[in-house]
This record gives C-alpha cells, sequence and structure tokens, in this order.
C-alpha cells in the first residue's frame, strides 16, 4: 500500500500478490520487475512468486493471499483513488471468490475511497461481481493490448459496475475503432521499460475516434519506450486526462493536473 507514480490513480492496494503470464501484454510486465526485486530486499509476501527466465524475471504462476493488507484502506481518512491489486489480478483462477468477497466488504465499508480494479480475466469478473452487490465506489476494467484481445471488451460488458474501463496499455499493436459501447473510461498508453516494444500514433487517432464517438472518457497515459520519462504524455502538445463521472469519483487532485474534461456514463 503505497503511493504511486500511475497517472490515473492516487495509491495501489494489494491483497493479492503473484501472477501468471496470460497473453502478450504480459510479457514486460513490471509487476514481475518488483515483485523479484521486493523478494530480493527480502520481502516474504514475494518469496517464490517469481524466477530468473533468461536474466530475466517471470511468474511463477503462484499467488499469495494477504490477510494483513485487507483493512488497510480503512485506516486512509483522505478519499483516495485506489488501484486495487497493481502487483496481482484480483481474478487470477487462484484467488478463491471468498477472499474476492472480503475486498469486497472492505471496499463497500470505504466509501470515501474510489476503487479501480483491473483484469485480464473479465470473464471471471462477471461470474464473481454477480455474487455481490454493485458499489458506487467500484470502477471494473479489462486490458486490451491488441485487435486479438478485444473479446474481453465483450466480456466486461457483461460486468455489472458503476464505472467500467479498458486500459489500453501496454499498446503493442493496432485495434481499430474499438466497439466501446458502455465502456465508460479508457486508458491509452505505450510500452515502457528495456524491452518496450513501439507504439504508433495513429492506433492512438483511432481509439480517440472511437472514444469521441461512444462519449468514452480518454485517458492518454504515455508513450512509453525505454525512457518514458523523455518521450512524455502529451499528444500534439495537449494532454489528456479524462476521467467518467459517476457516484463516489474523486476528483483529480492538483498536483496531477485538472482534467481535460470528466466525461458523464452514457
Amino acid at each position: 500500500m503505497a503511493d504511486t507514480s500511475i497517472e490515473w490513480t492516487d495509491m495501489t492496494w494489494n491483497p493479492v500478490a503473484g501472477c501468471t503470464i496470460l497473453s502478450p501484454g504480459c510479457t514486460n510486465c513490471y509487476a514481475m520487475r518488483m515483485a523479484s526485486r521486493l523478494e530480493a530486499m527480502g520481502n516474504p509476501k514475494y518469496a517464490g512468486l517469481t524466477r530468473k527466465t533468461g536474466g530475466r524475471a517471470k511468474w511463477t504462476g503462484k499467488v499469495r493471499l494477504d490477510q494483513v493488507a485487507l483493512e488497510v484502506p480503512l485506516s486512509w481518512t483522505k478519499p483516495r483513488r485506489v488501484f486495487v491489486n497493481s502487483m496481482s489480478d484480483l481474478f487470477h483462477a487462484d484467488v478463491p471468490a471468498t477472499f474476492v468477497g472480503q475486498v469486497w466488504s472492505v471496499m463497500a465499508r470505504a466509501p470515501a475511497h474510489t476503487f479501480q480494479i483491473l483484469t485480464k480475466r473479465p470473464d471471471r469478473m462477471a461470474e464473481i461481481t454477480a455474487q455481490f452487490p454493485q458499489l458506487p465506489n467500484v470502477w471494473l476494467g479489462t486490458s486490451v493490448e491488441s485487435a486479438p484481445y478485444l473479446f474481453r471488451l465483450d466480456q466486461l460488458r457483461h460486468v455489472r459496475a458503476a464505472v467500467r474501463f479498458v486500459s489500453l496499455e501496454p499498446l503493442i499493436g493496432p485495434v481499430g475503432r474499438p466497439d466501446l459501447t458502455d465502456i465508460h473510461w479508457a486508458i491509452v498508453g505505450g510500452e515502457s521499460g528495456p524491452e518496450a516494444r513501439p507504439m504508433e500514433r495513429a492506433w492512438i487517432d483511432d481509439i480517440r475516434k472511437a472514444c469521441r464517438r461512444h462519449k468514452t472518457a480518454f485517458f492518454f497515459k504515455q508513450w512509453g519506450g525505454v525512457n518514458k520519462k523523455a518521450t512524455g504524455r502529451k499528444i500534439d502538445g495537449e494532454t489528456f486526462d479524462e476521467y467518467p463521472i459517476s457516484a463516489g469519483t474523486v476528483r483529480p487532485s492538483a498536483s496531477r493536473g485538472a482534467a481535460r474534461s470528466e466525461v458523464q456514463p452514457a
């Protein structure tokens, strides 16, 4: 649980750690590198969650539930946007539905915060969350890295949520102008780090046009590359920090800059 440099959120909260590589977007996952570093620093939460392959850290497929971390958000008094499980996937097959229920209970008891949950497994997200009440302060999303994974948007549309969102990051291939019907927010970003794959401007323009057509809020996170600070996050000199408007939404902080606009979910 910590402040974060992730542009679209304020805090990370990790009641689960560890994951499994599922699709090409996972290849250079920053969380694998971070988990390996944390294990090397002696953090028992991350022990055995990665292995070195070809000199690089890779998930072993193990996940670890952290009961101690569960109620930490209840101690935060200032409203925050909270990225849930930046170091895992809450809807990984080995995370029991009962544990997801405990996470759900904490979020229900912390209505001042907006919880943002991102998964590459929106089919399981839809199945499990159907058992729980829809919470106005919980946003549910999926990752799509290229056109072959657009099916995740169709699965996400079956999820009951105050806000549904898609993270097109790392965007490693074109997705055309995706169907964003009932998707309230789109985050777009290029891959960063030593093995970063390039992102093309035309791919971003297609997504922006789709956002305008569907009245979906558009957030451009970064161009990415080996040095993401050097490439920045502006398009034609402009920063796009749009957020959807919903009950429970925490407005952008002054330090992050005001949102270019805020879009009401359809």
